[in-house]
């Protein structure tokens, strides 16, 4: 199996899975269900998401490994809000949920799959 076009096809998921993520975090916190009438400073939580987009989109496996540890503070978010809120916010936090576990499986399928391409390209000497 070529891990090129699978390392490409993950890469897209992966971005995809962000975007929505990101588009997300400031739909829910400035029209649909904000804390507070007229839009909450929550939506600041996007900038991390934000961030991280344009290595993301590149392919860059540092950006890739770091960001399955920020991914955690967005899937623990989702949970407790799923938890404790109710309503729109409750079914949101369980939408952020999912995007997040789904982003932190397909980033390290990324991730693994681009060692196998990474390992399979020839080096050459300097």
């Amino acid at each position: 199996m070529n891990a090129a076009p699978a390392a490409a096809r993950w890469r897209a998921v992966t971005v995809s899975i962000l975007v929505a993520l990101l588009l997300l975090c400031l739909v829910w916190e400035l029209w649909l269900a904000p804390l507070r009438p007229g839009g909450s400073w929550l939506a600041l939580k996007a900038l991390p998401l934000l961030w991280i987009l344009p290595g993301i989109a590149r392919g860059r496996l540092y950006t890739y490994r770091a960001s399955t540890m920020l991914i955690l503070a967005y899937f623990t978010e989702g949970t407790v809000r799923a938890w404790s809120d109710s309503g729109l916010s409750a079914q949101l936090a369980g939408v952020e949920t999912a995007l997040s576990l789904a982003f932190f499986c397909s980033a390290i399928v990324f991730v693994r799959c681009s060692r196998g391409v990474r390992s399979a390209t020839p080096t050459t000497a300097a």
